[in-house]
């Protein structure tokens, strides 16, 4: 039970940053969560055939940014890339990449909480075929299922031209999934039908499913998990839920267990606030969790947490609450929280 307690909790809470200036449009102030994406860069030329530009990504909106987010590159005929470097600190995100087989789509993972204004960016290399003048047009997107302003969801650079008109992508909706159980050590196959489904893909709270979507559905494959869980299709056009999926018996193996060897901050104020740092391993997706509290705008990476702590009193024990558990707690990672003041004596 602590394990699945732990997998829901770390779900929950962590989010996503990004860097990003997308086609100018700015989130209206009620909009809490929203993600925008932008790119620039010296990009190939007829003389230099090699070039590198920045993908980045921005929380624009007023409320962290948690869960999955997907970021794609697509690149013109004639260019070409082997990958992207992920530059953005303190590490406390999940970051993964992947290159279809022709060069011409980078596909990148981001899990990490990202509190307003915090940006994220990649540099993607990317070299020009042949020995003529470059042309086409490099098209970037984020996606994120609790995006709630899709009007800067998409960047695009032309060539030797300039940027791209706002590309505003349609809403997807969901009509239907065919299969809601399943194993808890995944594999169960589904297909979600609707529209505007296109360029998405499924998150099993916020475990991405492999699989593919067209305009009219997607067919997946379940990721592991636990118990309950939400089912969503995000595309650069914002989120849709497709329900719930209840996972089975037998349950997947669960990850190692968090270990946690330095916390930054032995002390803060009663009324909380306290930045916090803490390194171990076996951390990522989990949740910085202070006096049994979540600390507010937890972060994790696989070796690396931020936050900050909640209000409180005493001397408490610091741990993460990861998908493989708690982390022990031990003398060196407690926070001590300082004395509520005294009356004023009288005179």
């Amino acid at each position: 039970m602590r394990i699945r307690l732990a997998a829901s909790c770390a779900t929950a809470a962590l989010a996503l940053f990004a860097l990003v200036t997308a086609p100018s449009a700015t989130a209206a102030p009620t909009d809490p969560t929203d993600l925008s994406v932008s790119q620039a860069g010296n990009y190939p030329t007829e003389s230099n055939r090699d070039g590198s530009f920045s993908v980045t990504w921005r929380s624009e909106g007023a409320q962290d940014i948690t869960g999955l987010t997907r970021l794609t590159v697509e690149l013109p005929p004639g260019i070409t890339t082997q990958g992207a470097l992920m530059y953005s600190t303190p590490y406390d995100y999940t970051f993964t990449e992947t290159v279809s087989p022709d060069g011409r789509r980078l596909t990148a993972w981001y899990y990490g909480t990202m509190v307003p204004g915090r940006s994220h960016f990649m540099k993607v290399k990317v070299t020009a075929a042949g020995t003529g003048k470059p042309s086409g047009e490099i098209r970037a997107t984020v996606a994120n299922v609790s995006d709630l302003d899709t009007r800067n969801n998409v960047s695009t650079v032309t060539l030797g031209g300039s940027g791209g008109s706002p590309a505003i992508p349609p809403e997807p909706v969901v009509t239907g999934m065919d299969t809601r159980t399943g194993p808890g050590t995944g594999g169960t196959v589904v297909t979600i039908t609707g529209r505007n489904l296109d360029d998405g893909f499924v998150d099993f709270g916020h475990d991405k499913a492999t699989g593919s979507c067209t305009s009219t559905g997607c067919v997946v494959t379940t990721p592991p998990g636990w118990g309950v869980t939400p089912v969503d299709v995000a595309t650069p056009g914002g989120g849709a839920s497709a329900g719930d999926f209840t996972y089975g018996e037998p349950e997947p193996t669960p990850p190692p267990e968090p270990e946690l060897s330095r916390l930054s901050t032995r002390g803060g104020p009663a009324a909380g606030g306290t930045g916090l740092q803490v390194a171990g391993k076996h951390l990522d997706r989990g949740v910085l969790m202070v006096g049994g509290k979540p600390a507010a705008h937890s972060s994790c990476g696989p070796e690396f947490c931020t936050g900050q702590s909640p209000a409180g009193t005493g001397t408490v024990d610091v741990t993460v609450d990861a998908p493989g558990g708690e982390s022990a707690p031990g003398p060196s990672l407690t926070f001590t929280y300082d004395p509520a003041p005294g009356p004023t004596p009288a005179h």
